[in-house]
């Protein structure tokens, strides 16, 4: 499922409101009822929101990162770009420290069929789909797993980035705000992005739209620390002078869908 902006822009609404009306989101967006029933009746066939008696509330807790599950199907048409497109950023041969999230899986989806990977990650969706190259070396951290999301955010993996000095490091965020300020939804998860930035020679920022104005509650890092930023696109209204500083364009390289193309 590939959601509008306006679907987009329903489910930050219930994150921050958690329930709306019907009337009152038709309101908001200047459309019939009828349209927001149907935005709501895709979000909800996604598991994203729960349709409720007069309107529409949101499918988590507030202030929580959406289920894995969720954000897998969440934009998925540029996730699938932005993955591609730092694939093919990486060289054979390369050691690469690798984070967290549905964008980072697909990542190491599209990194299969390059050849004696190092790898090195606390993602084991990333660590299976590239463990199907037997000449890849990956090594992952001990610790407990964190479900639905299948990842380690224990002490133990921060450690197991700072032990390493590796060519490439591949993180996303839970949002960005207009001054460009990292926000993610757990302070350990902050943590384990900057270890992973601090030790790499070639930082590597993924974030689809939908991360830019997105609320969570932990902040660390902003959005000239990495040396490189992969987006499906540049956001517009708030973002505006974000993205016009010179620091930030110079490090922005833009991934193209196959239908935009």
């Amino acid at each position: 499922m590939n959601i509008s902006a306006r679907q987009r822009d329903i489910i930050d609404i219930l994150r921050r409101d958690s329930f709306a009306s019907i009337d009152k989101l038709a309101a908001h967006f200047d459309v019939t009822p009828q349209t927001v029933r149907r935005d709501v009746n895709m979000l909800s066939d996604a598991n994203l929101v729960r349709r409720r008696h007069g309107g529409v509330e949101y499918a988590g807790e507030p202030g929580m990162n959406l289920s894995y599950d969720s954000r897998q199907v969440t934009n998925i048409a540029a996730k699938h770009a932005i993955s591609l497109h730092v694939a093919n950023m990486i060289p054979d041969g390369a050691s690469i420290l690798i984070g967290i999230g549905s964008t980072l899986e697909l990542v190491a989806l599209n990194l299969v069929e390059h050849r004696h990977l190092t790898v090195i990650t606390n993602n084991l969706n990333a660590a299976m789909a590239l463990g199907n190259n037997t000449g890849n070396r990956i090594v992952i951290p001990g610790g407990t797993l964190r479900l639905p999301d299948r990842d380690v955010i224990s002490p133990d993996a921060e450690t197991m980035f700072n032990n390493y000095k590796v060519d490439y490091g591949l993180f996303g965020v839970g949002g960005i705000e207009p001054d460009g300020t990292l926000t993610d939804f757990d302070h350990r998860e902050v943590s384990l992005r900057q270890a992973i930035a601090g030790n790499c020679r070639n930082s590597i920022l993924v974030a689809d739209q939908s991360k830019f104005g997105r609320p969570a509650p932990a902040k660390g890092g902003h959005i000239t620390d990495p040396d490189v930023i992969v987006v499906d696109g540049i956001p517009g209204g708030v973002f505006d002078p974000l993205f016009n500083r010179q620091d930030v364009r110079a490090r922005l390289q833009i991934a193209k869908s196959e239908t935009s193309k």
